[in-house]
């Protein structure tokens, strides 16, 4: 996740796994989808900072196998998962969050709510760069 963003953190177990995988005293498991939910934004709408030390999402919908990856520039992995129409329909997104195969949640994004339509398939991305 970049750090120019305050609205994105990598989490404090997510940072636990990188520096615990650089040492090799673990080996870092693959992120393995997206988290999604509603709690990204206060009462008024406004986007609220995600903390470091959350462990999960403030308020998760769904959680969703990621689609695919690529990798933009050497030092980028960019992560795309779709929701298909009937998928989340009726609901606001306001924030997603990285998993890792391990279930945990290793970065966290929140932006203004989007409102989804149950004709309308929405993707998400999200680049973890470093």
């Amino acid at each position: 996740m970049s750090s120019t963003n305050e609205n994105v953190v990598i989490t404090q177990a997510g940072r636990q796994k990188i520096v615990r995988a650089r040492a090799g005293a673990a080996t870092l498991p693959a992120v393995a989808g997206m988290a999604f939910g509603d709690g990204g934004v206060d009462g008024q709408g406004h986007v609220i900072t995600p903390s470091s030390s959350q462990t999960a999402l403030s308020h998760q919908l769904l959680r969703k196998a990621i689609d695919s990856y690529t990798f933009p520039t050497t030092t980028s992995c960019r992560y795309v998962c779709t929701l298909t129409e009937s998928e989340l329909a009726g609901e606001s997104i306001s924030e997603i969050g990285l998993y890792d195969t391990e279930g945990d949640i290793i970065a966290l994004k929140n932006f203004t709510a989007k409102g989804k339509d149950d004709d309308v398939e929405m993707t998400f991305s999200l680049d973890d760069i470093f």
